[in-house]
């Protein structure tokens, strides 16, 4: 297991956020919250059920980023150079994002392009130039703009945008009842890795990469454990994915290290019925990015 450390990717309050940015201590982990404020541009939809990474072009497996908290933190972009190959990753400068104040302490962002191959994006900001960055929301592919509001005055924002491909599992469907439930073990809902097999060796964008067998099983009235089968040798890491009943697409609800096949969720109201999936994921080549800075006193 690679570090075991959990990024919830439900919102941050945009004070806490800067926080964690500036290498603060905070809660761990983070507060739950609700779903980010976006607008949704032309065409969105429905996420793909199982966008991937082009099977050729998956690169062998760089460092990790190192997650604390909602922080991810990475060094480099990534590698156009690939495994067994010269292509670069679709998503190569596809992309391209804007940015405006529309008060003094609220950014709006909008961005245009998508690589139908993409799984999603993920949104990430930073206060000095080369980071760290963090992770602001990971948005389905058709969504186009993100409000960041009530900033800190007088403070530069850098903005950059990253699709991330791969494939989900199956899904399953989970109904969390009054119970009784029995006490479950501590530290049951923490990140982890069971062996039971040899450790997955398939590209992430490869035919047969989604994660296998996943199972949950109820532990308490709000919370749900979470195990599958990694067969992926390459995987930036994990995202666990919900569509409660009655909506009509997945998001992202947690990001998980790789090599990481179990973890429990202490789920929202909404989310007690909902069908839950998993996808190993990496990242694609960033966008432009976007320096704003933030007004009044």
């Amino acid at each position: 297991m690679r570090g075991g450390v959990v990024a919830m990717i439900r919102v941050l309050p945009p004070l806490l956020a800067l926080t964690l940015a500036a290498g603060c201590s905070a809660p761990h982990p983070v507060p739950l919250g609700t779903a980010p404020p976006s607008t949704a541009g032309p065409g969105a939809g429905p996420e793909p059920p199982n966008a991937a990474v082009p099977s050729a072009a998956a690169p062998s497996r760089a460092a990790a980023p190192e997650v604390t908290g909602a922080v991810v933190r990475e060094g480099a972009a990534s590698p156009t150079a690939v495994h067994g190959g010269s292509r670069s990753w679709l998503g190569a400068g596809v992309v391209r994002l804007e940015g405006v104040l529309t008060s003094p302490t609220d950014i709006a962002l909008r961005w245009t392009g998508r690589d139908p191959a993409a799984a999603g994006h993920v949104l990430e900001f930073a206060t000095a130039p080369q980071g760290p960055y963090t992770i602001l929301a990971f948005l389905p592919p058709g969504e186009t703009a993100y409000t960041h509001p009530d900033l800190i005055p007088q403070t530069t924002f850098h903005y950059r945008l990253r699709p991330y491909y791969g494939r989900a599992s199956a899904p399953v469907e989970v109904r969390l009842g009054d119970g009784p439930h029995p006490t479950p073990r501590p530290g049951w809902s923490q990140p982890r890795t069971i062996r039971t097999g040899p450790p997955g060796t398939l590209p992430t964008g490869s035919g047969r990469a989604a994660p296998a067998g996943l199972k949950a099983t109820v532990k308490q009235a709000d919370g749900v454990a979470f195990t599958w089968t990694d067969r992926t040798g390459d995987e930036e890491g994990f995202l666990l994915e919900n569509r409660p009943a009655g909506r009509s697409d997945f998001r992202v609800v947690a990001a998980l290290d790789p090599d990481v096949n179990a973890f429990g969720l202490i789920t929202l109201p909404e989310e007690r019925r909902a069908a839950y999936r998993v996808r190993a994921f990496r990242y694609g080549t960033p966008s432009n990015v976007v320096q704003l800075t933030t007004g009044g006193t």
